[in-house]
């Protein structure tokens, strides 16, 4: 990975006060390690460029180019200045207007208005799966896509990308289970790149009594003047701002448990203009992703509009089948958790190793001192085991859609595994490239600090550790089955790619294990296991993604390092090792000099080492 990072200018005083210090002298400030901001953060990936000339056509990379690009110099300039702005200065809330009438109106700081701008106006990170013309492409842009962008975006933001799929997948369930009528009257606003016009959206869930397990929500629907209306509380609601937010609420008569919710759409303005009947009570003071406004609202007859089933008269089993449409938001909230989970990691990467070069101790420059590029090295794997996964997924969800039956199963599985353990990842890279930066990193002036504070939150939205690893066990293995078209999916992507034999028989093996594990798992009802299966089944997949795509890289005249990224997932994550042995794996040396050099590492250096 080549970073640069410019070197700073200092002006030569015209008129020198004689007291000064010699400005000849050695300036203390450029001891101080730089940072990423000014870089070009699309540029300085190139193993995302590289992966891109494999996931997408060739037509339509090309097209996206210039919107690549424009991006990846606006994240790492503007909007990285915009995202430190914003976290520094949250939302207010005002729950009054100078009256004394109720208006809970959110302010924010105009940082967070441009950030806005760039994400659904410039770039419709919300919009362009759901339509044509977006950065000029004549159909909707794959899932692909958007991933690619959400994870230049999220390096420098992350609170953002929050509302903006959000909006996204709101949209998605209108599309999917609102009637012509709710369409007609919200979807075209939803998914507008006019910031005068755009409805945003937001998904309200988590109650007091109710969070992982919703079977518990109390917030009651009841059917009032010819329309449905809500009663009740919901504990933490992100995006307290929307103009559109899904819920689940109990109908009145429904069965208890999760079988008796209904899920709703309700708007924040009245079609006379009025505001719904609801209070933003307060705003959450949060860890990590203070950008975005997160509150606890009280409903108090507000009116909302049923999705699905609860759109028909009630067929008298009290049952409503919301919780299993809203699986469908979830599941598409988790693919972007993933996606951010990567991004956060990339900065955090580029972040450790712009310090490892550009300081100085102990007589020599951090990057060649062993210990720390031994360090570097567990957060890189870690970082592109996460960008496999994403664009696998994004390939992946685009096919599930166009009625890929395997897509949807591969789908089913590998998102709770990516949410899972991408996020759980991201909190120990944080922490790690915290580390490299030393007490700088501890300090607000450095985006360290927030990375870290937002890492956490990848580990209890959506879902949190436990949640995800029984998903992955309990549901897609012991009642999906995915499992089965996993492996054999990931068998035919290693017979399609050129992999050096002795290696590919050896992830083949791999990839059989860690199936019957999870697959032994699943039939023993062991959950304390859970985690390890799905842990098993991420490192497998990935070690194979990276695997492929290094080896056809490769064949290809380029760079094969991706070859040797797997083969440290396989030694450091699916190989047995004992604690009390001296010596590194053998390879382990020579593939952190070529993975830590700028120069492309050609295939046959990288099977050398693989067979090593």
């Amino acid at each position: 990975m080549n970073i640069q990072h410019p070197t700073p200018q200092r002006p030569t005083p015209q008129h020198p006060d004689p007291g000064a210090p010699d400005p000849g002298a050695p300036d203390l400030a450029d001891q101080v390690a730089p940072d990423c901001h000014g870089l070009d953060f699309f540029a300085l990936d190139r193993g995302l460029q590289d992966l891109l000339t494999l996931y997408l056509p060739d037509d339509l990379r090309r097209h996206l180019l210039p919107h690549l690009e424009r991006l990846g110099r606006i994240a790492g300039d503007e909007l990285d200045d915009w995202a430190r702005l914003a976290d520094r200065h949250g939302p207010v809330l005002h729950p009054r207007d100078a009256r004394g009438r109720f208006e809970d109106r959110l302010e924010f700081h105009p940082a967070y208005r441009e950030m806005e701008r760039v994400g659904f106006g410039e770039f419709g990170l919300a919009c362009m799966i759901h339509k044509p013309g977006v950065l000029g492409w004549p159909e909707p842009l794959p899932h692909l896509v958007k991933f690619v962008c959400q994870y230049l975006f999220g390096q420098s933001e992350f609170g953002q990308l929050c509302p903006i799929s959000a909006t996204e997948t709101s949209a998605t369930m209108i599309k999917r289970y609102g009637s012509p009528e709710l369409q007609a009257r919200f979807l075209e606003r939803m998914l507008s790149q006019d910031m005068g016009r755009i409805l945003k959206g937001a998904q309200f869930m988590t109650e007091r009594t109710g969070g992982s397990d919703v079977g518990n929500i109390e917030l009651q629907a009841r059917r009032e003047g010819g329309g449905w209306r809500l009663y009740g509380e919901k504990w933490f609601c992100s995006c307290a701002d929307a103009d559109i937010a899904i819920l689940l609420a109990r109908p009145e008569g429904a069965v208890a448990g999760s079988r008796g919710l209904g899920l709703f759409a309700m708007p924040r303005t009245l079609d006379d203009g009025s505001r719904n009947r609801y209070r933003i009570v307060r705003l959450k003071n949060k860890l990590g992703s203070r950008s975005m406004a997160s509150g606890e609202i009280v409903f108090d007859g507000a009116v909302a509009y049923p999705l699905g089933r609860a759109r028909d008269e009630d067929d008298g089993s009290g049952e409503y089948g919301g919780l299993k449409m809203m699986m469908d938001q979830v599941a598409l909230s988790r693919l972007s958790h993933g996606v951010r989970a990567a991004s956060m990691m990339r900065r955090c990467m580029n972040e450790a190793l712009v310090v490892a070069r550009g300081r100085s101790a102990f007589g020599g420059r951090l990057i060649d001192k062993p210990l720390l590029r031994r360090q570097l090295m567990k957060l890189m794997v870690p970082t592109e085991q996460a960008l496999s996964m994403a664009m696998y997924l994004g390939q992946r969800i685009t096919a599930a859609e166009a009625g890929d039956a395997r897509a949807s199963r591969l789908i089913r599985i590998l998102t709770p595994v990516f949410k899972y353990r991408s996020a759980r990842d991201n909190v120990r890279v944080a922490t790690g490239a915290m580390e490299v930066r030393g007490g700088n990193g501890y300090i607000e002036d450095f985006v360290n600090a927030r990375l870290v504070r937002d890492a956490h939150l990848g580990v209890l939205w959506e879902g949190t550790s436990n949640i995800n690893s029984l998903d992955v066990i309990t549901r897609a293995v012991g009642k999906v089955g995915a499992h089965a078209d996993l492996e054999d999916s990931l068998r035919q992507t290693l017979e399609h790619a050129p992999v050096p034999g002795q290696f590919k028989g050896q992830l083949q093996a791999l990839v059989q294990r860690a199936v019957a594990l999870a697959d032994e798992i699943a039939r023993s009802g062991d959950e304390t296991l859970a985690r390890k299966g799905s842990s098993a089944l991420y490192h497998a997949t990935t070690a194979t993604l990276l695997a492929s795509e290094g080896a056809l890289l490769g064949a290809a005249g380029g760079d094969a390092r991706r070859l040797l990224l797997a083969r440290m997932v396989v030694d450091h994550r699916l190989t047995p090792s004992d604690p009390l042995w001296a010596r590194a794996p053998a390879a382990d040396d020579a593939a952190t000099d070529l993975l830590l050099g700028d120069a492309p590492v050609p295939l046959s250096a990288a099977a050398d080492l693989l067979a090593a």
